[in-house]
């Protein structure tokens, strides 16, 4: 069973607390549990195209953890973003990549 999300509760529970109960219990409570649906691995993937074509590069981090959690591999998260690049921008790959080194490489050589 996968852990259970706080991270709403713990960064925004006493300031927006519907908020944080809409993060923790409606997006990862039950959005990411429908595993019949689309795995987690499959929805780690279309998060992490849809934050970068955004420009969320301050949700990415956790997200880039996530899916190598999930299985994503390196060379997936490098041929996903040089894909996105084409389609999302040369800059927003740029950033995706940094962010995306800091997770792929510095945990890898711990």
């Amino acid at each position: 069973m996968p852990e259970k999300q706080t991270a709403g509760r713990d960064l925004l529970g006493e300031f927006a607390p519907k908020f944080a109960e809409l993060n923790d219990d409606v997006l990862f409570g039950e959005v990411w549990s429908r595993e019949n649906e689309l795995s987690p691995r499959d929805r780690s993937m279309i998060t992490v195209s849809a934050l970068i074509a955004g420009g969320n590069f301050e949700q990415l981090p956790a997200h880039l953890q996530r899916a190598k959690a999930n299985g994503v591999t390196q060379e997936e998260i490098a041929e996903m973003i040089t894909h996105l690049a084409f389609y999302t921008g040369w800059p927003k790959a740029w950033s995706a990549f940094n962010r995306a080194k800091e997770i792929f490489t510095i945990e890898e050589g711990e």
